[in-house]
């Protein structure tokens, strides 16, 4: 294993914490230093000696600091190949050192952004010469360290101590790669800012990283991309999961639906408890009565403040997350009795508009399903048309019919989730699966309404949801056998609507 010791390095930092060490171990190795500004004046407050990238270029930071680095003498330095006669002879030409180390970190964009500041501020904080630098030195990883990050100094220390300030050609090909893995994600924060809303996930790995305890399954690494502090403030309780975020994203998904007061329950990314009610206490109550069993260590969301009521009701049901614009004080004290339970508070933040799944060898991009059909949009088929009541609880059992996976059968009645048959491979098999969940918490289906999210290929299923007690049904329609379904619903005394709009969720 071949060690190339370190003769000369430029060292030109934002943060110096934890950089001592590495500069005493340089200077005892005798390596050369040459570095700039407040990084210089660090090394000389060590008393350590230093060389001004001002001495070795013969030109002074200029235009308020935005150029100290971008010199010959510098990146000549960097990129000139050792073992190219011709590179190192222009090099001896126009004596230009070697630097076989660069140490540099980025101006902090992502926080100055992040800070509220003005356009003019942030824009001050794009690195030029870093970002510069790191890029040339990690393309010229064969002759060059490339330390982009202050994370990266205790392993730097560790490999000096064991090296004597050398590396070898595997080390300084993994700090390449941790290089421009540093590039990719301050260039994304930079067009993320300057797309503003228009910014999509295209590129996520641009985006904060945060590692989770593991994926769906504890044999299963979990990475989380994204800015969970600007989404939440968490209150209290353990770290969020793989499969926490998985509900918590059906969860908001579906409540964003909902203008009024609602409460939404989730288990495995279905709904297992959906209702409107006049107080947070009374959507939560009709929530869990729907299936209180599933609500179990379920992750629980709803769009208005959590008081002293509610969560006196909430407190005795285990349930793995609760979210909420706001909580009393009160309340906080009261849920915070359970120690892992996990308390956010949210912030209003725009999701994206696109969404991607990996799948095969390559990965799928669509178009959020951002259509939510209401009252307006229904179109009677039957003889019998809806009443005003029926209406309002068609469009309410739609909408948790769009967040349910396919194929689906909601049972509803206004403001209320009755039951739902999810992910069956038949819609008669999520129809007697709605049927047998709503009888079994005592439900009462006389006069409820139905929803599915796509059509009826046979008129079996209003056949079996008239004899349960359903009055009124919604579908989008399409099938080549719709007449029948819309047939039997006269004959029945049920209401048919068609919204044109179908749900699949795969």
């Amino acid at each position: 294993m071949s060690i190339k010791k370190i003769q000369s390095a430029l060292i030109s930092v934002y943060y110096k914490d934890g950089l001592a060490p590495i500069i005493q171990k340089l200077h005892e190795e005798g390596v050369t230093l040459y570095s700039t500004g407040g990084t210089q004046s660090f090394i000389e407050d060590l008393g350590i000696p230093v060389i001004a990238v001002e001495d070795l270029t013969g030109y002074p930071s200029i235009f308020g600091g935005r150029v100290k680095t971008l010199h010959p003498k510098v990146f000549g330095g960097i990129l000139y190949r050792r073992d190219n006669a011709s590179d190192v002879e222009v090099a001896k030409q126009y004596e230009i050192p070697a630097l076989d180390l660069v140490m540099v970190d980025l101006y902090p964009f992502e926080e100055t952004v992040a800070s509220g500041a003005s356009d003019e501020d942030i824009i001050e904080k794009i690195d030029i010469g870093g970002i510069s630098l790191i890029r040339g030195a990690a393309k010229n990883f064969a002759d060059v360290l490339i330390v982009s990050s202050r994370d990266q100094y205790a392993e730097v220390s560790s490999i000096f101590e064991a090296n004597g300030a050398g590396t070898t050609l595997e080390q300084r090909r993994s700090f390449a790669q941790k290089a421009f893995a540093v590039s990719s994600h301050y260039d994304g924060a930079i067009q993320r800012y300057f797309a503003g809303e228009s910014a999509d996930l295209a590129n996520y790995t641009t985006l904060p990283s945060h590692s989770l305890r593991y994926g769906e399954n504890p044999h299963q690494q979990g990475k989380f991309y994204g800015d969970l502090a600007a989404l939440f403030d968490k209150l209290h309780g353990k770290e969020l999961s793989y499969n926490n975020l998985v509900d918590v994203d059906a969860c908001l998904s579906l409540l964003d639906e909902f203008e009024e007061t609602a409460f939404v329950i989730i288990k495995h990314m279905n709904a297992c408890g959906v209702a409107t009610g006049s107080s947070v206490k009374e959507a939560y109550d009709k929530a869990l009565a729907c299936d209180p069993v599933s609500a179990f260590g379920g992750v629980l969301a709803t769009n208005q403040e959590v008081d002293k009521a509610a969560a006196e009701s909430i407190n005795p049901l285990f349930c793995e997350i609760l979210i909420a614009p706001s909580f009393t004080e009160e309340a906080l004290e009261i849920l915070k009795t359970k120690k892992n339970r996990i308390l956010l508070k949210r912030n209003q933040v725009e999701f994206p508009k696109v969404m991607f799944k990996t799948l095969l060898n390559g990965v799928l991009e669509q178009d959020k399903d951002l259509v939510m059909e209401g009252v307006a949009d229904f179109k009677t088929v039957t003889t019998l048309a809806p009443t005003e009541e029926q209406k309002r609880a068609l469009a309410f059992a739609l909408k948790i019919c769009k967040h349910t996976k396919s194929n689906t059968i909601v049972l509803a009645k206004e403001g209320q989730l009755l039951a739902s048959g999810v992910g069956q491979t038949s819609r008669v098999d999520a129809l007697k699966q709605a049927i047998e969940k709503a009888r079994e918490f005592g439900f009462d289906l006389q006069g409820s309404v139905m929803a599915s999210d796509a059509f009826f290929p046979f008129p079996d299923c209003v056949e079996i949801a008239s004899k349960a007690g359903v009055v009124a049904v919604t579908q989008p329609g399409g099938s080549i056998k719709d007449q029948d379904s819309i047939n039997f619903c006269d004959a029945n005394q049920i209401a048919m609507v068609m919204t044109g709009i179908r749900h699949f969720k795969h």
